[in-house]
């Protein structure tokens, strides 16, 4: 995580923190886990504003709820 500056760092947290609220007891680390690695990808092809990283995190937690009720 290194590679990202300070301040895309302070974005990508607080967008996992608000994201995860969503989920129970605020998600299990896989969950977790998941929706971060999704939000690297976009901040590494330049998706670095808080607006990007929450958009690429709610979709990553919709791709979950919607795997949890299939």
């Amino acid at each position: 995580m290194s590679e990202f500056r300070d301040r895309i760092q302070a974005n990508m947290d607080v967008t996992l923190e608000q994201v995860c609220r969503e989920l129970p007891n605020g998600g299990c680390h896989e969950e977790r886990k998941y929706i971060a690695e999704r939000m690297i990808e976009c901040a590494r092809g330049g998706g670095t504003t808080l607006g990007e990283l929450d958009a690429v995190a709610r979709r990553a937690l919709l791709n979950l709820t919607q795997k949890r009720s299939a």
